[in-house]
């Protein structure tokens, strides 16, 4: 090996071995009390090491963001992939994300504080770009099923692109994790049920597009349904069976049941 290959990956594995311990950092003590000479510290190195690999701790919470949104992309891809109606794969798609979400909570905050103003414009433009194209392929997961419903006579295009016809629901599953995140607002104003509530309004905004076949029935328990039959063709085995329970007790009271029945 040469000497620009060993320091490559001596670098690569100092990067790592300070991600890892940021992540740890933050589960322990919350995100706001991490510190850049807290995570050089925990990991035995000058905190001048550490700027040699992150510009800022905003670069390092952006990295970290990065790579934990790995599995989320891989989930993604997996509910986008299955062998279902393009109106079906664009739910599964907001299923996905709410498992993913009872799954690694820890992600979503803090995704929803690196994507703030304040933290994105203090980042590295390197940073951005490798966080920008390792979501790459939830884009085009979705670009691809709004391109088929379109060419099939699904969802009519209304002068639109593909991807801004996929927005809805990206925006309603982002605005519900805010509020879910929020804590003590949802409980404040009563509401509950929250991801229930959000896999609701997804089929009332699928229905407003035209996304054919349009749905009569969007009860609750039609809902705890469709997410049911989901879980079992699409994401049983690799997701967590708590995030089941979270959705199927937004929607339905006889959740317990129907979780035991896995």
């Amino acid at each position: 090996m040469g000497t620009q290959e060993r320091k490559a990956r001596e670098f690569a594995a100092r990067e790592d071995l300070f991600l890892d311990t940021a992540r740890r950092l933050i589960l322990g003590d919350g995100l706001l009390s991490l510190t850049m000479a807290r995570v050089a510290a925990a990991c035995d190195y000058a905190t001048g090491t550490l700027y040699q690999h992150f510009s800022s701790k905003e670069d390092l919470l952006l990295a970290l963001s990065t790579l934990m949104s790995g599995d989320r992309v891989e989930l993604f891809c997996r509910a986008a992939g299955f062998d279902g109606t393009t109106r079906d794969r664009m739910f599964a798609l907001s299923v996905a994300d709410v498992l993913f979400a009872s799954q690694c909570p820890e992600h979503f905050r803090l995704a929803q504080y690196v994507f703030t103003e304040a933290v994105w414009s203090a980042t590295s433009e390197a940073r951005r770009t490798q966080a920008l194209e390792r979501s790459q392929p939830m884009c085009e997961e979705v670009r691809s099923i709004v391109r088929q419903a379109v060419d099939e006579g699904d969802l009519p295009d209304r002068g639109l692109r593909n991807l801004d016809l996929g927005v809805g629901p990206w925006t309603l599953c982002l605005g519900m994790h805010t509020l879910v995140h929020a804590d003590g607002l949802l409980s404040f104003y009563d509401v509950n049920r929250p991801y229930g509530l959000l896999l609701q309004h997804i089929e009332f905004l699928l229905n407003g597009l035209g996304w054919k076949p349009l749905v009569d029935d969007i009860s609750a328990s039609h809902v705890a349904d469709k997410v049911e039959r989901l879980w079992r063709g699409v994401f049983h085995g690799v997701c967590d069976r708590e995030g089941l329970h979270v959705l199927l007790s937004d929607l339905d009271t006889n959740s317990t049941n129907r979780t035991n029945r896995d």
